[in-house]
């Protein structure tokens, strides 16, 4: 069922605040992977405020949908997130990646509500996703299991692993997205170690593949629920995004892929989130 203008406009709202804490919490942190979250902020609303089954007063309902956040790195959006929907209080957040914080760069699982899975070793998450998708199926459970994985972690065999397994298991209860903002630390993705043809890459590993602007809720929405319908193949959402996206300065720019903000620099991003955020 197609967006209305209504829910559009409240996870406009949403990414908004997202986009300002995860600032707030890089600047207290005094530095964070903030380039790749910022590219995924409209993947993390729509899903968690959208589509995603769960309840944040009971994190560890059986019934739940999973989520997995397979490039970890992008925790300190992730966490604001998680915040924001209640499953701990945000004012926690101004200890980020500090002594004896539950929260480090890469989340904890056991030590942070609302994680289905530690990640931050690269190339984890599809696999982890793939044994709880087969889990759910094993137990004739109806949940669903989604992964968002990272177009530079693609480099890790253990994705085209899983990526192998998932298709031969045909199991259409995993939603698989990949941030396609062509950066990764190191440079842009096609410099470092060249992906495309990326999307027929996925394709010929038995994979139905939607491309999307990874920051249209309309496309993303639409190729979500084209998902949730499939029955023949796991899907794949090659969600197309600008690294640093909301901030002007930051966007398409490698060097933001882990930084630091001082006072002054934080205005700056402020100053410029106002003027861009939009779908």
């Amino acid at each position: 069922m197609p967006l209305s203008e209504q829910e559009i406009a409240g996870l406009r709202q949403h990414a908004r605040q997202l986009r300002q804490d995860i600032l707030d919490v890089t600047f207290w942190a005094g530095g964070a992977h903030i380039g790749g979250a910022l590219s995924i902020v409209e993947i993390l609303v729509l899903l968690y405020y959208k589509y995603l089954s769960i309840d944040p007063k009971n994190p560890e309902k059986e019934d739940r949908d999973r989520f997995i956040l397979s490039k970890g790195h992008a925790g300190v959006g992730f966490a604001a997130l998680l915040a924001r929907k209640g499953y701990f209080d945000f004012e926690l957040l101004k200890d980020f990646n500090k002594f004896n914080s539950p929260f480090g760069m890469h989340l904890d699982k056991h030590k942070v509500p609302g994680l289905d899975a530690s990640t931050g070793s690269l190339g984890h998450g599809l696999p982890m996703a793939v044994g709880l998708a087969l889990g759910a199926r094993l137990q004739k459970r109806q949940w669903l299991t989604y992964c968002l994985l990272g177009d530079g972690e693609c480099n890790e065999g253990s994705i085209w692993e899983a990526a192998m397994a998932a298709a031969h298991y045909k199991l259409t209860n995993l939603i698989t997205f990949v941030d396609r903002n062509r950066f990764s630390v190191d440079g842009n993705t096609e410099d470092v170690m060249a992906l495309e043809p990326f999307a027929d890459k996925w394709r010929s590993f038995g994979f139905i593949v939607h491309e999307v602007d990874g920051h249209s809720y309309t496309e993303l929405s639409r190729a979500i629920e084209a998902a949730m319908k499939e029955k023949a193949a796991p899907v794949l959402i090659m969600a197309h995004t600008v690294k640093g996206k909301g901030v002007d300065f930051m966007e398409g720019d490698v060097r933001w892929h882990y930084g630091g903000l001082d006072s002054d620099t934080l205005a700056k991003t402020k100053q410029s989130l106002a003027s861009t955020a939009k779908d």
